[in-house]
């Protein structure tokens, strides 16, 4: 992996994005979440929210009580501190998966597409430890990768309107479970009876940022 200098560009007049690099990789991800960590643990008055991706970071501020000069900076210093921050222990989760059937109606689509039987599909997906990167889309949603090329099938051109919560996908390098009822566009490969988001609960998401995943199969 190249060196990557921070960059630091406005979107719009209260909208700050800080690019740490230029793919999805693990550890430039995990520099992501450590500068959203630091920023969350002593935010400056004005910063109103903050949101990670593979390799963004997308800080919200308030134009009425930061200018962007001083916001600018204060990230810029931030960046700087980074190096003191120790990563998290990852969590680890297992997670069953009976894969095809219903819930899982593109398994045969990803085995022809790439030459492959289904069974070899289910053996390479569940193979791997993946990775949580991101958060999003829907509440709880886990981006996970990466997924082995073997296997790394693109997402449908057309979303469906309605895939069933636990719903197991991989589009592109990655993979995911839906945790709501919700549209999506993810080659639908099996499905998980484990509840990922949970509104009643103290904490409503089962998993967070830098977690890891293996998917255990299912009889």
């Amino acid at each position: 992996m190249m060196t990557f200098k921070p960059e630091i560009t406005p979107l719009g007049d209260s909208v700050l994005l800080v690019r740490l690099g230029e793919e999805i990789d693990i550890s430039i991800n995990g520099r992501v979440h450590a500068l959203a960590a630091l920023i969350n643990s002593s935010p400056l008055y004005g910063v109103i929210e903050t949101v990670p991706a593979y390799a963004t970071l997308t800080i919200h501020y308030d134009p009425l009580l930061l200018t962007y000069d001083e916001i600018h900076r204060w990230i810029r210093g931030k960046l700087e501190k980074m190096k003191e921050i120790k990563p998290r222990t990852p969590r680890q989760f297992e997670i069953p998966v009976r894969y095809g059937g219903e819930y899982g109606v593109d398994l045969p689509f990803v085995a022809d597409s790439h030459h492959l039987r289904v069974e070899d599909v289910i053996r390479i997906h569940s193979a791997r430890i993946y990775t949580v990167y991101m958060m999003g889309f829907t509440p709880g949603f886990p981006y996970m990768g990466k997924v082995d090329d073997a296997i790394r099938t693109p997402r449908l051109e057309t979303p469906r309107i309605r895939v069933p919560a636990g719903t197991v996908g991989i589009a592109g390098s990655q993979t995911g479970i839906y945790p709501i009822d919700s549209p999506g566009g993810w080659r639908l490969i099996g499905h998980t009876s484990v509840r990922l988001f949970d509104p009643e609960a103290e904490f409503p998401f089962l998993f967070s940022p830098g977690d890891e995943i293996r998917f255990i199969v299912e009889k």
